[in-house]
């Protein structure tokens, strides 16, 4: 952990405002519910006003327009979740694993290491594989040949990139295999999160665009396209040839299907189903609320009456 500092050094690191004691020493961030002394928190949305009153938090991070909603010492700015973020850095640093190659990792002699890569416990690295300088990969993830990863690439615990794509014919009853001939091609600054997946393409390469952030068992199938600075939640599953645009945001559980266009700034929201594709930015969703049981058949037998045109009752 780094610091304390104070509210004026924060400040002189990061920008905005400090209104109140700017010699305030903080030691650590918290949530508005329990942050005490000596801790910084944040409000993002007015609607936690109640919080905010009840904070036991040393100081408070807000939008200028919140600026008279406690009489707390507070740091104003923009965008104070992106704030917090940031002072959350200050005080907890990332710690990565240092950087050389584990004794344990399988490294092919054909693999080509950026400067400062960390290479964990149990990694597998195949032949032509190249990965950028300072990333970080951590015990167990599996790199398949002929893939890449870009500068400052962060890859969790149990990553495979680069497996083959689920490419298969019908013939006579039968499946018949598809060779994955095509990569995997990582952009710089991408995180990836535990145990997610993203499959090799089958003709051409399963592109990940620079600054894209992955959850936790996230199925990326062969042949997608991620773009740059894209946000997506844990267990989201995208089928192959789906082109997702930049800076969109994909809720937790979502199904994505295959062969389908997501334009830029899209936000789709949990557990929603996307089956065509969407080429206006907005937000997208498609969940039926859950209910008891027997409530919930009866609400779903009302909506196929409705489709079909028939009154209900």
């Amino acid at each position: 952990m780094a610091g304390p500092f104070t509210l004026g050094e924060i400040v002189s690191r990061l920008g905005g405002r400090v209104v109140g004691d700017a010699g305030l020493l903080i030691r650590q961030v918290g949530s508005l519910e329990h942050a005490g002394p000596g801790q910084i928190s944040f409000l993002s949305n007015s609607k936690h006003g109640a919080e905010l009153a009840a904070t036991r938090a040393a100081a408070v991070i807000l939008a200028p327009e919140n600026e008279k909603l406690t009489a707390l010492p507070r740091i104003l700015a923009e965008a104070p979740y992106a704030y917090f973020a940031k002072v959350s850095q200050l005080f907890n640093p990332a710690v990565a694993q240092a950087s050389g190659v584990h004794p344990s990792a399988v490294v092919a002699n054909s693999a080509k290491l950026g400067k400062n890569v960390s290479i964990g416990a149990g990694c597998v690295i195949g032949d032509g594989v190249t990965i950028g300088d300072d990333s970080c990969l951590y015990p167990r993830v599996v790199i398949y040949p002929n893939c890449s990863i870009g500068k400052r690439a962060i890859l969790h615990a149990g990553v495979v990139i680069g497996a083959d794509g689920f490419g298969i014919a019908p013939e006579k009853g039968r499946w018949v295999k598809i060779p994955q001939i095509g990569g995997v091609r990582i952009g710089d600054d991408v995180e990836i999160g535990a145990n997610t997946t993203i499959d090799r393409g089958a003709l051409d390469d399963t592109v990940i665009e620079e600054g894209v952030k992955l959850d936790n068992q996230i199925q990326v199938g062969h042949n997608v396209r991620i773009g740059a600075h894209t946000a997506i939640a844990a267990c989201t599953g995208i089928a192959g040839s789906a082109d997702i645009g930049r800076h969109c945001t994909i809720g937790g559980a979502a199904m994505i299907h295959g062969h389908i266009k997501i334009a830029d700034h899209v936000q789709v929201s949990a557990g929603t189903l996307i089956t065509r594709s969407l080429l206006t930015p907005g937000t997208y969703t498609g969940i039926y609320p859950f209910d008891e049981h027997e409530a919930w058949k009866r609400g779903a037998a009302r909506l196929r009456r409705l489709a079909k045109g028939k009154k209900d009752g």
